[in-house]
């Protein structure tokens, strides 16, 4: 199991299940193919945007990430988005990482969250 951006991607071997309980980071399951990590994920409930800009998505969507090492500081993760309630036509997009190895990972929060009184260490 591997847990990225807030949510578990379970690597057991396991399949997507059939009627998830639609949750925030929907359910993921994960694999390797070659050297690509594939993430595919279903269960989303109809409460987020796919971007800043606001572009909606519905409970039936699924997504499926690869991610992949070009090189020693580089990743390209390539999204492919399915969600035939709100979209035509499934589409893909690559979006391209600079790694920072031997660097520490900091801790990111949305700051507007109405929960954010709530976090220990303000």
């Amino acid at each position: 199991m591997v847990r990225a951006a807030g949510c578990l991607i379970f690597t057991d071997g396991r399949a997507l299940p059939v009627d998830p309980q639609p949750a925030w980071w929907g359910y993921s399951i994960g694999r390797w193919d070659g050297s690509t990590f594939v993430v595919q994920t279903a269960g989303f409930n109809d409460r987020t945007w796919l971007d800043d800009t606001g572009h909606p998505h519905s409970e039936a969507m699924k997504t499926t990430e690869r991610f992949r090492r070009t090189d020693f500081g580089h990743m390209d993760m390539q999204v492919t988005i399915e969600d035939p309630a709100t979209y035509l036509e499934p589409f893909t997009a690559t979006v391209r990482f600079n790694l920072q190895p031997d660097t520490e990972l900091l801790e990111h929060i949305c700051e507007n969250e109405r929960d954010s009184e709530h976090i220990v260490g303000k």
